[in-house]
C-alpha cells in the first residue's frame, strides 16, 4: 500500500505545480486541488473524488477519469497484496549475507547433511503443495498452498519473516516458480491461470487463461521469457511471456499432467502424466524435443505407476521420476532414454500425495518428502539413506535445497507447515 501512495504523491505534486505557473494570468489563483489523505490513498479513491469547480485538472487525470467506464482497476488492489514484513535484505544478519557470496566455495563442501532447525514458518492455513527458492535474491523463499495464497518469506529476517501475502488467486495454488529476473514470482492453480506478479510492486503484471487446471509451470533454463505449463486436460503449452501468447503446444491424448522438467542444455523436456485412469502406462513419462514438438519416447517408464515429481540432475545425464509405487527410479536423459533397472531410492512413502524430491547442488545426494512427514536423504551414487529427519506430523510434500548455501534446504507439509533446515 506504501508502494502505491508514494506513486500517486508523485501525479499530485505535478498537478499542483500547473496552477502555479498560469498564477500570472489570473488575478484570481483557481482554488487548490483535493489532495487525499494518506489513510485514502486508494486507487478507487483517485478516481472517484470530486473535482472542486474551476480546478485544474492534469492531463494524467483527464484521462484517469475517461478510462473508468472502459478499463478496470489496477491487478494490484489491496485486498491481493497484504506486506507484513520486508523483502529487503537490510533484515538479513550480516553473517548468512557473507554466505551468500560465497557460492563457489559452498558448492565443494556438500558432505554433511544437519538436521538442525533454522525456521518454522507459519502463516498457511491449508496444505501447502509446492516451495522454491529466488536464485537472484536468495533470502526469498515462496511458497503455494490450498488455501488460494502464495506466501514470501524473508527467512533468515530479524523481524517479520513472512515478507507478503499474494491472493491473486481464487482458488488453490499448486506451483510457485521465482524468475531468474528480479522480483518477478510465476504461480498457478486450480483457477485455469498461470499469474506473473512482480513482488517489489505488489503488482500482478500478467494473467496467462487456460482451459484447463494447472498444476505445473516451470521456466526455460537459458530464457526467462518462455515457461511451460501442464494441466488436468492433458495439454501441455509453452508460453512466450513477451507476447502472452502460446509458442507451442504438446498434445498427446494423456492424462493430468503432473510434473514437467527441462533437460540442462534447454532442448528436451520430460513430462510426467497420470496414467491411473488407463490400462497403458507407456505416457506416463514422455521425453518431447521442445522446438518440433514431438515426443522423442513415451516408452520411458512401463510399470503401473503414475510419477508426481521429475527432476533432472544438475550435471549427469540422468534424471528421477518420484513413483507412486514408494520409490524414486532412475533414468538415463539422452537416447534411448532407458530405466536402471538396478538402482533405485526406496524407504519412503508416497502413498498418493504429490510428494516431490530434489538433488542437492552438488548433486550427490537426493531429498525426498514422503507420506509419513519425514525426509530422506539418499546417496546419489550407492541410492543408500544417509539421514531420515523427522520433520511435520502430515506428509512432506516438497524439498527445495538452497540455491547458494549448502545443506541448506526447505520443506513444507499437508498440515500447512514450512520448514528450514540447516
Amino acid at each position: 500500500m506504501d508502494l502505491l501512495c508514494a506513486a500517486y504523491s508523485n501525479a499530485e505534486e505535478e498537478e499542483e505545480e500547473e496552477p502555479k505557473r498560469k498564477k500570472s494570468y489570473h488575478h484570481t489563483p483557481p482554488p487548490k486541488p483535493y489532495i487525499p489523505s494518506s489513510s485514502s490513498c486508494t486507487v478507487s479513491n483517485l478516481h472517484t473524488q470530486t473535482l472542486i469547480p474551476g480546478s485544474y485538472v492534469s492531463k494524467r487525470q483527464r484521462a484517469s477519469m475517461s478510462s473508468i467506464s472502459t478499463t478496470s482497476l489496477p491487478l494490484s488492489s489491496s485486498p491481493s497484496f497484504t506486506l507484513s514484513g520486508s523483502i529487503s535484505e537490510a533484515d538479513v544478519p550480516h553473517n548468512i549475507l557473507a554466505l551468500f557470496g560465497s557460492e563457489a566455495k559452498g558448492r565443494k563442501n556438500l558432505n554433511s547433511i544437519s538436521e538442525r532447525l533454522s525456521a518454522s514458518l507459519s502463516g498457511h492455513t491449508r496444505a501447502v503443495n509446492a516451495i522454491h527458492w529466488s536464485s537472484t535474491h536468495p533470502h526469498l523463499l515462496a511458497s503455494a498452498g490450498m488455501d488460494n495464497m502464495v506466501c514470501i518469506w524473508n527467512v533468515w529476517s530479524r523481524d517479520k519473516k513472512k515478507a507478503c501475502a499474494l491472493n491473486f488467486h481464487n482458488a488453490a495454488v499448486k506451483d510457485v516458480k521465482w524468475s531468474q529476473q528480479g522480483h518477478f514470482l510465476l504461480s498457478c492453480g486450480y483457477d485455469c491461470t498461470s499469474r506473473l506478479v512482480d513482488v517489489e510492486k505488489g503488482m500482478e503484471t500478467q494473467v496467462f487463461k487456460e482451459d484447463q487446471m494447472v498444476g505445473v509451470i516451470k521456466f526455460h533454463p537459458n530464457n526467462s521469457n518462455l515457461f511451460l505449463s501442464g494441466g488436468s486436460k492433458g495439454h501441455i503449452k509453452l508460453w512466450d511471456i513477451r507476447t502472452d501468447k502460446v509458442v507451442h503446444n504438446y498434445n498427446r491424448n494423456l492424462g493430468s499432467i503432473l510434473d514437467v522438467e527441462f533437460t540442462t542444455n534447454g532442448k528436451q523436456f520430460i513430462s510426467s502424466s497420470d496414467v491411473s485412469g488407463s490400462n497403458i502406462s507407456e505416457n506416463s513419462i514422455i521425453v518431447w524435443d521442445v522446438s518440433r514438438q514431438v515426443p522423442l519416447s513415451n516408452q520411458v517408464y512401463v510399470e503401473a505407476y503414475t510419477c508426481p515429481c521429475v527432476r533432472t540432475h544438475p550435471f549427469d545425464p540422468v534424471f528421477v521420476a518420484q513413483s507412486n509405487g514408494n520409490y524414486v527410479a532412475i533414468f538415463s536423459s539422452t537416447p534411448p532414454y532407458r530405466l536402471n533397472k538396478y538402482k533405485r531410492y526406496e524407504n519412503h512413502g508416497v502413498s498418493g500425495f504429490h510428494i516431490k524430491c530434489n538433488f542437492s547442488l552438488d548433486g550427490k545426494k537426493l531429498a525426498s518428502g514422503s507420506s509419513d512427514g519425514s525426509i530422506y536423504i539418499y546417496d546419489y551414487q550407492s541410492s543408500k539413506v544417509i539421514k531420515k529427519i523427522k520433520a511435520f506430523g502430515q506428509a512432506c510434500m516438497d524439498i527445495a535445497f538452497h540455491p547458494v548455501i549448502p545443506n541448506v534446504f526447505a520443506s513444507c507439509s499437508w498440515d500447512g507447515g514450512i520448514s528450514v533446515f540447516e
